[in-house]
């Protein structure tokens, strides 16, 4: 007959064995403890400029997904949450071709600092973790327990969004970008118009889309800008696409894992220089899309 323990729990913070560095280990050794799916550990202790050290730093192999991981033994304070949230900050400005996530673990969270922090969790991407230890037998085991989960903002669906916000070509030479960038968002549009001659230009408000035979066909859109036009593409993101823009000098914006999109910043240089790049990223967009 299988016989029954019951666990004792324990605290960490002043026990003289089981230290923050020990929970660290743990978690550095199999992140998946955790309960966010099945990260891998990128560095710890990562050094920060003028900020001290970042704890964890864990990231989600098939999305590159980053977390930003604070411990802290005891019960919640605001010097951690504010460093939290600075490491988040500064990983996500030193990598932004990345998704971040800020994820404090303490051993207490109390409802009081649920209730403050729940007022950046509309704002930026937080986790809020409880980890609780209990010794069983003559062995110590910890639960991870995920009390403030990272709130996912509600998509709109592409199509949806054009019909919403239509504008005109006027808009974007005044409002957002200028003549002269616009004119540059042609010279890409005339690279996808080469391959599909029936699609055209679609102004709304928050991008220049694709339109075929009177529907959105968007696999690449275009948000002229004062100095240069972002231009974004519909592709799985991939070693080669990367190292292809890395070597042609291309300036990437943060992908965006959320619509599948490389988001790239084109000057006129680029355009002149990378044709055949441009063609290609073209080409592969389209007959995904085509299936």
């Amino acid at each position: 007959m299988v016989s029954f323990t019951k666990p004792k729990r324990i605290s960490l913070k002043n026990h003289p064995v089981y230290s923050e560095n020990w929970v660290q280990d743990i978690i550095a050794q199999d992140p998946k403890i955790l309960g966010l799916g099945d990260l891998v550990l990128r560095d710890r202790e990562r050094r920060q400029t003028r900020a001290g050290r970042l704890d964890l730093l864990l990231q989600d192999p098939d999305t590159y997904k980053r977390y930003e991981v604070e411990l802290q033994l005891g019960t919640t304070d605001e010097a951690h949450i504010i460093r939290c949230i600075e490491y988040w900050d500064i990983e996500r400005k030193r990598y932004p071709q990345y998704e971040h996530c800020a994820v404090l673990v303490a051993e207490d969270i109390t409802s009081r600092f649920l209730n403050v922090v729940s007022l950046f969790n509309g704002a930026l991407p937080l986790i809020a973790i409880q980890v609780q230890a209990y010794q069983v037998g003559e062995n110590i085991t910890l639960v991870f327990t995920k009390v403030l989960d990272e709130m996912q903002r509600g998509l709109v669906d592409e199509d949806e969004d054009a019909i919403s916000a239509p504008t005109d070509r006027a808009y974007w030479e005044k409002d957002k970008g200028t003549p002269k960038t616009v004119a540059l968002m042609d010279r890409l549009f005339d690279l996808v118009k080469e391959a599909d001659p029936e699609v055209e230009l679609k102004y709304n408000k928050f991008y220049v889309g694709l339109i075929k035979d009177g529907r959105a066909d968007n696999y690449a859109q275009f948000r002229p800008q004062k100095t240069s036009v972002v231009f974004e593409v519909r592709l799985p993101r991939s070693d080669e696409t990367d190292a292809a823009l890395e070597e042609a000098g291309i300036e990437t914006l943060e992908y965006s894992t959320r619509w599948a999109r490389y988001r790239i910043r084109v000057t006129d240089k680029d355009v002149k220089t990378h044709t055949d790049l441009f063609k290609r990223l073209i080409g592969e967009a389209r007959d995904r899309r085509e299936g």
